[in-house]
């Protein structure tokens, strides 16, 4: 692994390509620079982020393997969509709990992309014994809830987003305070950041100042889902 000195500056201008020329034969005959542009500086950024992401939590990796680590394939499930394109078009680095074993686990995920740039804390649609725990949670909790919402550092940073449910799930208060809450279907906060910022080495420490103000979120899903933070 190289020493992270920022994403290269034509890396945004190759996913903008990528998207034009989203099919097999081009991705080959441009690999070379999906290796050099994308996959080795983002291996070099997750190794790089392992000593500060240990800071953070020692529960949570930092992977940079090619496969089956931090940094997300880049080959899409067309089974399900209606999108049949083959690649997708940005760059996405999850640094998931020890204990988690899918992109449904707790995790601070990094987006890269030309429509938006975005650090990611949370939990994207939890399986629904974990859904369950964190409703559980925020319904008979409320006051430690109120405190994750309040939090002004969470707050001056992110945002709390994902999908919700339209009505109340079976089983809590129709007039609980936290009823909005109570009706998401994922508990994720975003912190968007300029496409600029990754070419900087400080890129680093932007992504490790970010994520550290999302401990009181972090803090609780994993108490609710009983995994140690």
């Amino acid at each position: 692994m190289a020493e992270f000195a920022g994403f290269p500056r034509q890396t945004l201008d190759y996913l903008d390509e990528l998207a034009v020329n989203n099919d097999r034969d081009w991705f080959q005959a441009n690999r070379h620079r999906y290796e050099a542009l994308v996959r080795e500086p983002a291996l070099d950024f997750i190794a790089a982020m392992g000593p500060r992401l240990a800071r953070i939590s020692e529960h949570f990796e930092a992977l940079p393997k090619k496969v089956g680590g931090s940094l997300m394939r880049v080959h899409r499930d067309t089974r399900f969509g209606r999108d049949k394109t083959p690649y997708k078009t940005n760059i996405g680095i999850q640094f998931r709990h020890e204990l988690g074993r899918d992109v449904h686990a707790p995790g601070f995920y990094v987006h890269i992309a030309n429509d938006g740039c975005f650090f990611g804390a949370g939990m994207w649609r939890p399986d629904p014994a974990a859904l369950t725990a964190i409703r559980d949670r925020i319904a008979f909790r409320p006051q430690e809830w109120q405190r994750v919402r309040e939090d002004r550092a969470l707050r001056r940073l992110y945002r709390l987003d994902g999908e919700a449910l339209k009505r109340p799930p079976r089983g809590y208060p129709p007039d609980h305070r936290h009823l909005e809450d109570l009706k998401r279907k994922d508990f994720i906060a975003i912190a968007e950041f300029s496409a600029g910022a990754i070419s900087e080495r400080r890129f680093l420490d932007l992504a490790a100042r970010t994520f550290r103000s999302a401990a009181p979120l972090m803090q609780f899903l994993c108490n609710a889902i009983e995994v140690a933070y």
